[in-house]
């Protein structure tokens, strides 16, 4: 069991039809917990119903709520989601709310300086407040864990770069890692040539990206290993990449071999694209008979 803390954004994903529970650092530590990790979440919410809603939740996941901060000032964090006809989401994504205005602790300073590895992403740095408690927290951090997870207009070159500059490990989607590639002057066109100058560039030695149903690519200690997806039918793909990330980090590390790590956490992640909501409950029988079927 590893001790792992995620700091950012909890919130309800609002659908034309229904709401759900959600939030990228959130469903990656929801999937972290439910691998059976010690898992805290750093973040803030709103005082009323939904902000006490979310955190029976996180306390029924079994995830830490220590670190979670009530604002009276500020709303619980709200998304509306779009789903177009392939599944794939699109986001309005409401500001300001609590989660933008995490405040630095002696509490979320120990969680982190306690724990083997530490999950944030770019949202949850659109704002000053939550931005400079997680340079703080950052610098305290053993092992770093950066998802990109952009959303426009919540994020800058300069913030990216930055960030990646602070990680161990960083994961894109493809989309993502071509953007960022731009960013830092690439003249590559292939993935792996891409992956490996972000690498250099920012001297980090673990980055993923992630394709969609075609699967996923790992660089991790100057190796490649790949994985082309599986054959589903989505239902949508809210989460999906966040419950990818979670299975990933937690194979890492307890030290499974990254080939196995990435063909598991790409089984998580289709099996939750092919469900509905974010966090669906998968259990491990479930899980390597979806990777094993015969």
């Amino acid at each position: 069991m590893s001790k792992i803390t995620c700091f950012g954004e909890v919130l309800w994903d609002v659908f034309p039809t229904h709401k759900k529970i959600g939030g990228a650092p959130l469903n990656v530590a929801n999937r972290l917990q439910a691998l059976g990790n010690d898992v805290i979440m750093i973040s803030a919410i709103g005082e009323g119903k939904s902000g006490i809603e979310l955190l029976d939740y996180i306390k029924e996941a079994g995830i830490n709520p220590s670190c979670i901060q009530v604002h009276n000032e500020y709303k619980t964090g709200k998304v509306k989601v779009m789903l177009n006809e392939k599944g794939s989401a699109s986001y309005d994504i409401k500001y300001p709310r609590a989660w933008d205005k995490i405040r630095l602790t002696e509490i979320n300073k120990k969680a982190v300086k306690d724990s083997e590895a530490f999950v944030f992403g770019s949202l949850a740095a659109r704002d000053d407040s939550s931005r400079n408690t997680l340079y703080k927290l950052i610098e305290l951090a053993k092992y770093k864990i950066f998802d990109l997870n952009l959303r426009p207009p919540y994020y800058t070159k300069e913030l990216l770069i930055q960030l990646m500059n602070k990680a161990d490990f960083i994961k894109f989607n493809d989309d993502e890692l071509y953007e960022v590639s731009g960013y830092l002057d690439s003249k590559y066109r292939s993935m792996e040539q891409n992956i490996q100058y972000i690498a250099q560039k920012t001297n980090t030695k673990h980055i993923c990206v992630t394709k969609g149903h075609h699967g996923a690519v790992l660089l991790y200690d100057d190796k490649f290993y790949y994985n082309s997806g599986y054959l589903i039918k989505v239902i949508d793909t809210v989460g999906a990449g966040d419950s990818f990330l979670g299975s990933l980090i937690s194979q890492l590390l307890h030290k499974v071999n990254p080939q196995e790590a990435v063909d598991f956490a790409c089984a998580v992640g289709a099996m939750v694209a092919q469900s509905e909501g974010a966090n669906p409950v998968l259990l491990r029988s479930d899980i390597d008979a979806f990777i094993n079927p015969y």
